[in-house]
């Protein structure tokens, strides 16, 4: 190949992403010709609704595969986080390159840390996983909606239209962005989405020639990671906008997998954890089974309640 097209999203942190795989190719294959092709997706368009009533799964993604289909993108570069657990027919993950940091980063202009936020503050963040979270450990205060890109969100924060606001720290850091005051949220207290801070490059299933080229990107130990959590989140039928967290790591020849499920309002959390050996079968059987295990304490209540709300 002499050309690769890359279909992306555009905002800042998209186009980040879609640039470090583009150096990344550039410097791997002297002579190559790479390009972005940058598209606007659903989830970018509509902006005052929140994430879960919009329609989570492939809210991000489904015109960059659809460009993909077509064949007018060779490639496209996503948050792991943002791919939909069933990938349309035709199309499959070329590659899952080394995850950046993983963890939910507090960011506050006033307060150094979640712990430190007064009673009443108002906190921003459009992501239920996130607020169940939150609230389960700090009842007293406000979640508040928070939609845009990071330097938006950033913004809006430092317009003290929120007292402290929750980003993923892998977003922050590829920008370079801050607040003040920031704060690590860490498992096991604090779990990120399915895939956070991982990037997944897609690509159409029947081009060898592509799955060839990509082929140096992939790091496995963070594939597996990945397989596990959205095993994980796969059988729960979860989108990224519904209370479900994830966290798989590597412990020598082990995949340490800790997860939950939560009420919106943070006073059901169920949490569970499971190992098992590093291998692509046993991590998608492990995030199944943790999943069933959750169900069957009670998980099933707390999503069967948030679907019915968000159909309402």
């Amino acid at each position: 190949m002499k050309k690769v097209i890359i279909a992306t999203r555009g905002s800042q942190l998209a186009l980040w992403q879609a640039e470090h795989i583009r150096q990344r190719l550039m410097a791997q294959y002297a002579g190559l010709e790479a390009e972005l092709l940058i598209l606007k997706t659903k989830g970018d368009i509509i902006l005052d609704v929140p994430l879960a009533k919009v329609g989570g799964k492939g809210l991000f993604v489904k015109e960059i595969e659809d460009a993909l289909l077509s064949g007018a993108a060779d490639i496209a570069v996503h948050s792991m986080k943002d791919v939909p657990m069933v990938l349309p027919e035709g199309l499959t993950l070329g590659a899952v390159p080394e995850r950046e940091v993983c963890n939910d980063l507090f960011l506050s202009e006033h307060f150094s840390s979640l712990a430190e936020l007064p009673s009443g503050a108002v906190l921003g963040t459009s992501s239920l996983r996130r607020q169940a979270q939150v609230l389960a450990m700090r009842p007293d205060i406000k979640v508040a909606m928070l939609r845009g890109n990071v330097e938006t969100r950033l913004r809006k924060l430092k317009e003290g239209q929120y007292d402290a606001i929750i980003l993923a720290r892998a977003g922050v850091k590829r920008l370079g962005l801050g607040a003040t005051f920031q704060e690590d949220l860490t498992p096991p207290d604090f779990l990120p989405a399915v895939g956070q801070g991982a990037l997944g490059v897609e690509m159409r299933e029947d081009r060898q020639e592509v799955r060839k080229l990509l082929s140096f990107l992939e790091h496995e130990p963070t594939r597996l990671c990945v397989m596990a959590e959205r095993a994980f989140l796969r059988r729960l039928d979860g989108g990224c906008q519904v209370p479900i967290a994830a966290h798989a790591e590597l412990e020598g020849k082990e995949i340490f997998l800790e997860a939950l499920v939560a009420g919106v309002d943070g006073r059901r959390v169920i949490r569970g954890s499971r190992r098992a050996p590093s291998c692509a079968e046993e991590a998608e059987r492990m995030g199944y089974a943790l999943a069933e295990e959750l169900l069957g304490r009670g998980a099933e209540d707390i999503l069967a309640e948030l679907y019915a709300g968000q159909e309402g």
